[in-house]
């Protein structure tokens, strides 16, 4: 682990790539906790100066789906949501997952309890206020309950246990990793769909192509409310469109739609949260 972190430690100018191979090693060496907790947060703070490169990320994806669990039900869409979680706007991908899949499209849902750099409100936290689940429940009762309704709820760290063992040293480094990008690639569905929800558009590109190599069918990044892949109801939302190996940006506007949607003041609660869940559908 220590030659690869000289290689991505020598500051902004001096700090090069890892081939995929080498970021292969990295990540078995921090997924796989031989790496030690020092180097483990080193390397993580030398990948946010540099900024990841589309083979490291790809090889951080690679070996994660290698430590998760991964249904075998009906493929379908994976949502892609932040695991920093929301502060201020609607949930909406809860309910219209239920919507898609009455409609015939299984749905994965995945998240975590909140994370740096946000501590928003999570997808757990508003489940958990439905009292519908929990961390501690079992991938067997997530599954049965996903072939009854359509919707898969994967919490990451129940499904990928290596997420679990690191989330200390993320909470201590309080900053965005290399995992906040590589976990929401964890496909926990076998999902030839995807939304992807960002916050800055200037990831686009780099998303796309590492969404080409990870061979998505039909796939849409979308820069949504809070970084969340949700499309914005009061104003126009960037998104970037992946499908059969082209990318083409789209603006989205709501008004071409017939919405003309102010936003309500709302103290969104994962209580308040749910309920308005339950009101939509």
């Amino acid at each position: 682990m220590i030659h690869l972190l000289k290689e991505v430690g020598r500051g902004k100018r001096g700090a090069r790539d890892l081939t995929y191979e080498e970021a292969l090693q990295a990540a078995e060496a921090i997924l796989g906790l031989t790496a030690t907790p020092a180097q483990i947060g080193a390397f993580f703070i030398a990948e946010r100066i540099k900024m990841e490169s589309v083979e490291e990320l790809e090889a951080f994806v690679s070996v994660l789906r290698k430590h998760a669990a991964r249904s075998d039900l009906p493929q379908g869409i994976d949502c892609a949501g932040p695991y920093d979680g929301r502060k201020s706007s609607f949930m909406s991908t809860i309910a219209t997952s239920f919507v898609l899949a009455a409609a015939g499209l299984p749905v994965t849902l995945h998240g975590s309890a909140s994370l740096p750099p946000k501590w928003g409100m999570t997808l757990a936290d508003v489940f958990a206020a439905m009292g519908i689940s929990d961390p501690s429940l079992s991938r067997e009762l997530c599954l049965e309950a996903a072939r009854q309704t359509g919707v898969l709820y994967a919490h990451a760290e129940t499904w990928c246990p290596p997420l679990a063992k690191l989330r200390s040293i993320r909470e201590e480094l309080g900053m965005r990793t290399v995992l906040n990008t590589a976990e929401k690639f964890a496909d926990y569905g076998h999902s030839p769909f995807l939304t992807f929800g960002v916050y800055h558009n200037t990831v686009f590109d780099r998303l796309g192509r590492l969404i080409m190599n990870l061979g998505y069918e039909r796939a849409m990044i979308i820069q949504g409310s809070e970084g969340s892949d949700e499309l914005y109801i009061h104003r126009p939302t960037r998104t970037y469109r992946i499908e059969h190996g082209e990318a083409s940006l789209q603006i989205i506007d709501p008004e071409s739609f017939g919405l003309d949607t102010p936003l309500p003041e709302v103290d969104w609660t994962p209580a308040e949260q749910a309920a308005v869940t339950g009101q939509v559908l």
